[in-house]
């Protein structure tokens, strides 16, 4: 076989028309198209890099090098080294092809022939690749036939550019510019004359030892760099080769949203809806007051930063940079207890429905409730109690009784069917299974539904999807809360006078323009929230420890509430304050018992009052004592149903009040024959006004038989 190629090299240096021979080749800009780096990209809105991430193990690629973005320096020294004739032979370079001919017939050993166009066709073709020194004549010749179709369609440019791209340097680093971020940290744009010399050696033998490669180094520097100091090339190829070949990307801004999007293909580049100087100003807010809180036993955190309208992204830090033994977590989407941040809704809905008003007087004083769990004693945050006071107080202060009593008013079933409706997708048990405890939040939400939550606030009551990549379609509105009642939440949560009674004054919520936030804690002190919204924007932010280790002596307004400011601050209050929907109206209303100063106040049009007064001022006005909001009962089975009884307490006696159990009047002197469900119980004068209401539940079923329940739509 050695004797019918070395014929058929000879007949080539004759036969030039056989450059006409050359096989159909991929054009170069299909080659280009279909490159896939090995790292994915992450954009921001404006097409800045924002994260890049490796998601293919099948070597290591990054993007196309450009010719133009090659040094000069380099890639003369390259086309030198491995092709010194490629600008002027057709493909297959004869007299090299000879004389490694020659050379091998002569005993002098194996002399490479290939040219870069040869090369290049290798590595296009999968069957011509090949082993080192184990080719064949058939696939030498179907190469040559190869390299000639290249150059009868491709410029040279085109050629080189490509041979740079899909070479192997070194282990798995293909191409130029992997190569000089790998080895040299640095741009292909920047490489120096000795880089360009080493990165020519690694050529002939990517994986070949240090000593090897500073070998041939120095051969090839007295060859084609002349003045090149040997023992200078030998310390640099030392440097490179113990660099390790870790990359480090160019970006790496979102590491949690990069690992959830860069997943769709390999060298995918994803045009995300994030704000590339924004996210990096949030990761450095994060990282200071971590630190700040270090000493408190906090070491994570997460930030949300939504656009109202549509939903957009614009920051999503999923744990702060420095938190490296939990960098894998994301904050953004884990699901930790709400505290204090799910009272809007809770007030939304009895707003809402009419059960109360902004005005409207809750005492705010002990209560115990007995619950299928046991006793239930509901505390403040400060450990103490302030009295009677109004709704906008209760809520802008996130008083804790006050709270669990509305619950009460509301009901559990329909406030867990609020949340769902609010996109709390882990909520999924039935309103019994939370209990009042549901007020404070004991329920498990994430940073992701909870931001968009209260963009829905912000939004007027219409709930729409938020979403992260510009290829996404935005999310259609859906309405799931009365626009009234999102309006008067909202402007509860603005009100910096109305949260004085726990927060005083002076404090980081208070923001130069229009914003309304709330904070929360978890029990055990293990999260801390903080939530809130301007016209234009929704920012959420938490910091707590994902072990769930509890922090020291972290407050409401010292833990999550100054990056919510700095975030706030960032973005700037444009929009002003909302627009006030139609339904709502304001008046100047009195609490003649001295619970609070007069003021303007927000009512859904027909509950507006002009003094609000407490049950405790109208002389001779009745309570409902037994059963108390909350209360569960359980049928005993071994009593006969006919004299079991449950009797109703008023509080105090009155023979001309009378009761109504779910929309019926009953009569209850000798008592009520319990039944089965949920029941409402209300307390009317003469006049048939309804002085106190409670709501209450039976469990359990008597055997002897079936019970049956009054239905009625609620007031």
């Amino acid at each position: 076989m050695g004797i019918r190629w070395g014929f058929l090299i000879i007949a080539l240096l004759g036969m030039k028309f056989l450059w006409g021979w050359g096989s159909p080749m991929p054009s170069a800009a299909e080659v280009r198209h279909n490159w896939r780096a090995s790292d994915g990209l992450l954009l921001d809105r404006n097409g800045l890099a924002l994260h890049e991430m490796r998601v293919s193990l099948q070597g290591r690629r990054l993007s196309w090098t450009p010719l133009t973005e090659i040094s000069p320096m380099a890639l003369s020294i390259l086309v030198a080294a491995e092709d010194h004739r490629f600008r002027t032979h057709g493909g297959v370079d004869l007299p090299a092809l000879a004389a490694g001919f020659w050379q091998w017939v002569t005993g002098g050993g194996r002399r490479g022939g290939s040219t870069i166009s040869m090369q290049l066709a290798g590595l296009l073709v999968n069957n011509l690749a090949g082993r080192p020194g184990g080719r064949t004549f058939r696939d030498k010749w179907q190469q040559m036939r190869a390299a000639w179709g290249l150059e009868q369609s491709w410029s040279k440019d085109e050629i080189l550019e490509a041979y740079l791209n899909r070479v192997t340097f070194r282990g798995e680093l293909e191409g130029i510019g992997t190569a000089a971020r790998g080895l040299f940290s640095k741009g292909a744009a920047g490489l120096t004359r000795s880089e360009g010399v080493i990165l020519a050696a690694l050529l002939r033998a990517p994986n070949a030892d240090g000593e090897e490669i500073a070998a041939r180094g120095c051969r090839l520097a007295a060859r084609i760099a002349p003045g090149l100091d040997c023992d200078t090339l030998h310390r640099e190829v030392w440097e490179a080769l113990d660099h390790g070949r870790w990359i480090a990307p160019v970006q790496a801004d979102a590491p949690h949203l990069a690992r959830r999007l860069l997943q769709r293909g390999v060298g995918e580049t994803i045009a995300t809806t994030l704000d590339a100087p924004l996210q990096r100003f949030v990761r450095e807010v994060l990282a200071a007051q971590l630190a700040q809180l270090s000493e408190q036993n906090v070491r994570n955190g997460a930030v949300l930063v939504l656009a109202n309208d549509g939903g957009d992204v614009l920051s999503y830090v999923g744990n702060a940079p420095q938190a490296e033994s939990t960098s894998q977590v994301d904050g953004v989407q884990a699901l930790r207890q709400a505290g204090s941040t799910l009272k809007p809704f809770l007030y939304g809905l009895v707003l809402e429905k009419q059960f109360l008003t902004a005005a409207s007087l809750i005492e705010d004083a002990p209560l115990n409730l007995m619950t299928s769990g046991g006793l239930y004693v509901p505390r403040n945050y400060e450990e103490d109690f302030k009295g009677w006071v109004s709704v906008r107080t209760a809520l802008a202060s996130s008083l804790n009784v006050p709270a669990v009593k509305v619950l009460l008013l509301a009901g559990l079933e329909p406030m867990v069917r609020r949340l769902r409706q609010l996109g709390f997708s882990g909520i999924t048990e039935g309103g019994d299974y939370y209990g009042p405890s549901l007020a404070l939040g004991s329920a498990d939400v994430s940073l992701w539904q909870l931001t968009n939550a209260y963009r829905t606030l912000a939004n007027g009551g219409f709930y729409s999807s938020a979403r992260w990549t510009m290829d996404e379609a935005v999310g259609p509105k859906k309405g799931v809360m009365g626009a009234e009642g999102a309006f008067i939440v909202g402007d509860i949560l603005a009100d910096p006078s109305a949260r004085t009674v726990t927060f005083g004054l002076d404090t980081v919520l208070s923001l130069p323009f229009w914003s309304a936030v709330k904070t929360g804690t978890s029990k055990g002190m293990r999260d801390n929230w903080c939530i809130g919204f301007s016209r234009k924007w929704t920012v959420g932010v938490w910091v707590g420890n994902f072990d769930g280790e509890p922090m020291h002596d972290v407050s409401g307004i010292s833990g999550a509430a100054p990056v919510w400011r700095e975030v706030m601050g960032y973005l700037g209050g444009e929009g002003g304050e909302p627009a006030v929907p139609t339904g709502v109206v304001k008046q100047w209303t009195q609490f003649p018992g001295g619970e609070e100063g007069g003021r303007e106040e927000w009512y859904v049009a027909g509950t507006q009052m002009e003094k609000v007064e407490r049950v405790t001022h109208w002389e001779g006005r009745g309570r409902i004592v037994y059963p108390s909001s909350g209360v569960i009962m359980a049928l005993d089975p071994d009593i006969p149903r006919h004299l079991e009884r449950v009797m109703f307490r008023m509080q105090p006696e009155r023979d001309d009040y009378r009761w109504r159990l779910d929309g019926v009047e009953v009569d209850a002197k000798d008592g009520w024959v319990p039944v089965s469900g949920s029941h409402r119980l209300e307390l009317f004068n003469r006049q048939g006004e309804r002085m106190d209401q409670t709501r209450f539940e039976v469990r359990g079923t008597h055997a002897d038989t079936q019970t049956h329940r009054v239905h009625s739509s609620p007031r």
